[in-house]
């Protein structure tokens, strides 16, 4: 077995609290913790750039780790361009570069799950393919869609309800078609489609909620019917129409 391991750490959605302890032990640990750094938060005008959520947490519950920025681009919506690929690159290069100087354990930390929409597994590709030998282990995290059925009291599955996580990268077409097909359906990354999603909530009679920045102090739970706009860190859950109590066992 490889003395060195990489290990996407998932953080939650934002509140520290919510970090498993052996996130927060393996954070503490690492030689190495890699966080990304959006377009929004970079230096401009004179002003430094500012702390990541990742980052935010992994301060918050390990505060002596050392913490490398990479790259995390927003400004695309889909496919691998040049800009993605890039920001690809660049962090496979700082974790490999960690290795090739010694480092042990590298660990990456990423808002809500390491296997949810994350680009752990991008990254982990990559060192792979310069470094074979690397064990990579991967720490579960609490979700944007957990969070916020915890938040706004709405159970996300019952009995035998079925239960379907929906990109909205594209538009409601695919939201629509496996509405048809399960009970709850949880939303992420809606923000281009705030207008249509309010539409076919409309058309549906759904009681919508919306969770931004869930776990934070700028957290807002609010029916989707009263938003104007959708940011990038927002989710939707669309709740399962219930009746009576235990209906669904």
């Amino acid at each position: 077995m490889s003395s060195s391991r990489l290990v996407g750490v998932g953080v939650g959605p934002g509140d520290p609290d919510l970090v498993t302890i052996k996130a927060a032990r393996v954070l503490a640990e690492a030689d190495v913790v890699l966080v990304p750094a959006t377009e929004s938060r970079a230096a401009r005008d004179g002003r430094e750039a500012r702390p990541g959520r990742a980052e935010e947490i992994v301060t918050a519950v390990a505060p002596s780790a050392r913490i490398v920025r990479i790259p995390f681009s927003m400004a695309d919506a889909s496919g691998v361009t040049a800009r993605r690929r890039e920001a690809w690159d660049a962090s496979a290069q700082a974790a490999s570069d960690a290795f090739n100087a010694g480092a042990r354990v590298v660990a990456f930390a990423t808002i809500g799950d390491p296997s949810v929409y994350s680009t752990f597994s991008y990254l982990a590709a990559a060192v792979l393919g310069v470094h074979p030998d690397v064990e990579v282990e991967v720490i579960p995290g609490v979700t944007a869609m957990q969070a916020l059925a915890a938040a706004s009291r709405s159970p996300l599955v019952e009995g035998d309800e079925v239960l379907a996580l929906v990109p909205l990268k594209k538009g409601t077409d695919r939201l629509a078609e496996v509405a048809q097909v399960v009970d709850t359906v949880a939303v992420y990354k809606p923000g281009r489609h705030c207008a249509a999603l309010k539409e076919y909530a409309t058309a549906t009679d759904s009681d919508a909620v919306v969770g931004v920045n869930v776990g934070t102090a700028e957290e807002q739970i609010l029916p989707l019917s009263e938003v104007e706009a959708l940011p990038y860190f927002a989710a939707v859950l669309f709740p399962a129409d219930r009746g009576r109590i235990g209906g669904r066992l």
